[in-house]
Protein backbone atom coordinates (compact mmCIF):
# COMPACT_ATOMS: atom_id res chain seq x y z
CA UNK A 1 0.00 0.00 0.00
CA UNK A 2 1.58 3.13 -0.81
CA UNK A 3 0.03 6.72 1.00
CA UNK A 4 1.56 10.19 -0.51
CA UNK A 5 0.62 13.49 1.35
CA UNK A 6 0.75 16.55 -0.37
CA UNK A 7 2.25 19.46 0.85
CA UNK A 8 -0.40 21.33 1.97
CA UNK A 9 -2.18 18.73 3.88
CA UNK A 10 1.73 17.98 5.66
CA UNK A 11 1.39 21.30 6.81
CA UNK A 12 -2.04 20.80 7.78
CA UNK A 13 -1.54 17.72 9.50
CA UNK A 14 2.06 19.16 11.39
CA UNK A 15 -0.34 22.55 12.46
CA UNK A 16 -2.86 20.30 14.22
CA UNK A 17 -0.73 17.94 16.25
CA UNK A 18 1.88 20.60 16.73
CA UNK A 19 4.63 19.16 18.39
CA UNK A 20 2.40 16.42 20.24
CA UNK A 21 3.29 12.70 20.19
CA UNK A 22 1.46 9.88 19.17
CA UNK A 23 0.81 8.01 16.20
CA UNK A 24 -1.16 9.15 12.74
CA UNK A 25 -3.84 6.15 11.57
CA UNK A 26 -5.92 6.54 8.99
CA UNK A 27 -9.18 4.80 10.72
CA UNK A 28 -11.97 3.23 8.51
CA UNK A 29 -14.73 4.37 11.61
CA UNK A 30 -17.52 2.26 11.54
CA UNK A 31 -19.04 3.96 15.25
CA UNK A 32 -22.62 4.95 14.39
CA UNK A 33 -22.93 3.93 10.79
CA UNK A 34 -24.71 1.11 11.40
CA UNK A 35 -22.59 -1.23 8.76
CA UNK A 36 -18.91 -2.17 8.27
CA UNK A 37 -19.02 -1.26 4.74
CA UNK A 38 -20.92 2.18 5.65
CA UNK A 39 -17.94 3.46 7.50
CA UNK A 40 -15.93 6.82 6.70
CA UNK A 41 -12.44 7.37 6.60
CA UNK A 42 -10.44 9.79 9.25
CA UNK A 43 -7.63 10.71 10.44
CA UNK A 44 -6.57 10.12 14.29
CA UNK A 45 -3.81 11.09 16.49
CA UNK A 46 -3.32 7.93 19.11
CA UNK A 47 -1.38 7.65 22.33
CA UNK A 48 -1.36 3.67 21.47
CA UNK A 49 -1.68 1.30 18.30
CA UNK A 50 -3.28 -1.69 18.17
CA UNK A 51 -2.30 -5.16 17.71
CA UNK A 52 -3.91 -4.88 13.92
CA UNK A 53 -2.38 -1.65 13.03
CA UNK A 54 -0.28 -2.10 9.99
CA UNK A 55 2.57 0.30 9.31
CA UNK A 56 2.42 2.03 5.93
CA UNK A 57 5.36 4.14 5.11
CA UNK A 58 4.94 7.37 3.67
CA UNK A 59 6.81 10.70 2.31
CA UNK A 60 6.24 12.31 5.66
CA UNK A 61 6.59 9.46 7.82
CA UNK A 62 4.64 6.51 9.30
CA UNK A 63 0.52 5.79 9.31
CA UNK A 64 -1.02 3.02 10.17
CA UNK A 65 -3.79 1.21 9.17
CA UNK A 66 -6.15 -1.39 10.87
CA UNK A 67 -5.58 -4.45 8.79
CA UNK A 68 -8.44 -5.93 9.03
CA UNK A 69 -9.83 -2.33 7.77
CA UNK A 70 -7.75 -2.34 4.96
CA UNK A 71 -10.03 -3.88 2.30
CA UNK A 72 -11.85 -0.72 2.32
CA UNK A 73 -8.72 0.93 1.27
CA UNK A 74 -7.03 1.04 -2.31
CA UNK A 75 -3.49 0.05 -2.91
CA UNK A 76 -2.30 4.03 -3.91
CA UNK A 77 -3.82 6.93 -2.07
CA UNK A 78 -3.23 10.36 -1.91
CA UNK A 79 -3.78 13.18 1.58
CA UNK A 80 -4.65 15.97 0.38
CA UNK A 81 -6.29 19.12 2.06
CA UNK A 82 -8.73 20.99 0.50
CA UNK A 83 -8.77 25.03 1.38
CA UNK A 84 -12.13 25.67 0.05
CA UNK A 85 -13.74 23.22 1.56
CA UNK A 86 -11.25 23.43 5.08
CA UNK A 87 -10.46 19.64 5.46
CA UNK A 88 -8.76 16.71 4.38
CA UNK A 89 -9.46 14.65 1.45
CA UNK A 90 -8.75 10.71 1.04
CA UNK A 91 -8.35 10.04 -2.61
CA UNK A 92 -6.96 7.21 -5.15
CA UNK A 93 -6.79 7.58 -8.75
CA UNK A 94 -9.77 6.31 -9.77
CA UNK A 95 -12.19 7.83 -7.01
CA UNK A 96 -12.28 10.23 -3.37
CA UNK A 97 -12.37 7.55 -1.17
CA UNK A 98 -13.56 10.64 1.76
CA UNK A 99 -13.60 14.41 0.23
CA UNK A 100 -14.59 16.16 3.40
CA UNK A 101 -12.14 13.76 5.73
CA UNK A 102 -11.25 15.12 9.52
CA UNK A 103 -8.55 14.91 11.54
CA UNK A 104 -9.37 13.85 15.13
CA UNK A 105 -7.07 13.86 18.32
CA UNK A 106 -7.87 11.15 20.39
CA UNK A 107 -5.10 10.87 22.46
CA UNK A 108 -5.18 11.50 26.10
CA UNK A 109 -3.24 14.71 26.50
Amino acid sequence: MEIIVTEEAEKKIKAKIDGQNGYLKLKYDTEGCGCVVSGVSALWLVNELADDDHEVHTNIGSIYIEKSKEVFFEETMTIAFSEKANCFQLKSPNQYLNPRMSLYDRTDG
